[in-house]
């Protein structure tokens, strides 16, 4: 299978929104962060939860890590 081929070819055309639906979905984005479940969700204290991709130790998996760093090393 050939996957060299560009996805963003000269002759495509590019399609925009129309400004009806564009004016929409503004009011439609503007009302729900106006709700009060959206209020009250900014105001929450963020949670204190392990961070899953971005560990402390910086690596996605600790024990390879440290294999390959071992076995780099000899």
């Amino acid at each position: 299978m050939d996957l060299s081929y560009l996805r963003f070819e000269p002759d495509t055309r590019v399609t925009a929104l129309p400004p009806d639906l564009a004016v929409m979905l503004v009011g439609v984005v503007a009302r729900q962060a106006a709700s009060p479940t959206a209020m009250l969700h900014a105001r929450l204290a963020p949670a204190a939860e392990t961070p899953w991709f971005a560990p402390a130790h910086g690596a996605f998996n600790l024990a390879m890590a440290q294999l390959l760093t071992a076995w780099k090393q000899e």
